[in-house]
């Protein structure tokens, strides 16, 4: 069996009528890999269609603001892909005067652009013999050569990169790496795959040896650890409230969000009232304050889960700084905040 050929040939037939999939536009197809990194296609496609709608050139991307690009983030999460693209397409634009970069070695150089969306982009752009390996990759091959190296190590990446470099053909590699990608996700998936209906079944090592479930092998993840917020939210007469910039390095960077207190675990009323002595020393009074949330909104995130609490505070009056209400929503903000926005009814009239 030809397993580039059964590939490709199955991807004639299933491949998804997606619109980076109809362009050879290195700016677009870059979008589109960034866009879906750790995103899933459905989730990712009106990321893509919004920024290509607002930003339709690298050009007009280099020139937004950084809070404008985040704004469009909004909800996609891991904020620093957006960071980097920003960043990568003001060295485009000003570097490189608009001229996306055309080998695997050049667009490697990018932030925020790693090993296989440099190759995604070289070898679907610019016909370049590189291979992807992403976890659908990971997956397809571990499966069909029956390889138990833990893909999470440094021993297994470097084993599946060098099997998929093997295995690439010269003519249209982006053709059988968005093959093989595609096969992953739509045929060979991760739990419960029609194995009955597969084109490669007769010479799969894990269908052989009724493996299937075991692979591919992933080491365990890292602990994940609990965290507490208390994000007070100031109400004035005024119809105002404070919001407070992140700066500090870190997945919501330079993202917007009220202002916070962290605590070593979650909070009641009577724990509250003591943690709110501590505004005694603002420049306005706290007039009454309610609890939002009875129950912890717990928002996972990869390493950490937010165990969160909404304060509400109504107080005299708030300092210059303060914002409108009915400007909120032109704010980035992490999708936490931004959902809790979404529902809070906040009086603005």
């Amino acid at each position: 069996m030809n397993f580039q050929k059964e590939l490709i040939s199955w991807y004639s037939i299933n491949k998804r009528e997606l619109p980076w999939r109809s362009t050879k536009n290195p700016y677009f197809i870059w979008l589109s890999e960034i866009i879906l990194q750790q995103t899933q296609v459905n989730q990712g496609l009106p990321y893509y269609e919004a920024f290509t709608h607002t930003f339709p050139t690298v050009f007009k991307l280099a020139e937004a603001s950084e809070e404008e690009v985040l704004k469009l983030w909004q909800g996609l999460g891991y904020y620093s892909r957006a960071r980097n693209l920003h960043t990568s397409a003001k060295f485009i634009a000003n570097e490189l005067n608009g001229q996306f970069p055309s080998t695997y070695s050049e667009i490697v150089k990018l932030k925020g652009v790693g090993d296989y969306t440099a190759s995604a982009i070289a070898s679907i752009v610019f016909n370049e013999a590189t291979a992807v390996v992403d976890g659908n990759v990971y997956r397809v091959l571990s499966r069909y050569f029956g390889i138990d190296t833990p893909i999470n190590t440094s021993k297994g990446i470097k084993q599946f990169k060098e099997l998929a470099s093997t295995l690439i053909p010269h003519d249209n590699p982006g053709n059988y790496n968005q093959a093989l990608m595609e096969f992953g996700a739509r045929q060979c998936k991760p739990k419960s795959p029609n194995c009955a209906i597969c084109p490669l079944k007769n010479s799969c090592m894990a269908k052989k040896k009724y493996r299937i479930d075991q692979l591919p092998v992933k080491l365990k993840k890292t602990k994940i650890t609990k965290k507490y917020f208390n994000f007070l939210v100031f109400l004035d007469n005024s119809g105002k409230t404070v919001l407070d910039k992140r700066t500090a390095k870190g997945i919501w960077q330079n993202l917007y969000q009220f202002p916070l207190i962290e605590t070593d675990k979650s909070l009641d009323h009577t724990e509250f009232e003591l943690l709110k002595q501590e505004l005694d020393s603002l420049s306005f009074k706290v007039l009454d304050y309610s609890l939002y949330n009875t129950e912890d909104k717990i928002h996972k995130l990869s390493h950490q889960h937010l165990y969160t609490k909404f304060w509400i505070l109504e107080v005299d009056s708030l300092p210059n700084t303060a914002i409108k209400i009915e400007k909120l929503d032109t704010f980035p903000m992490p999708v936490l905040i931004s959902n809790f926005v979404e529902e809070f009814n906040f009086a603005t009239d």
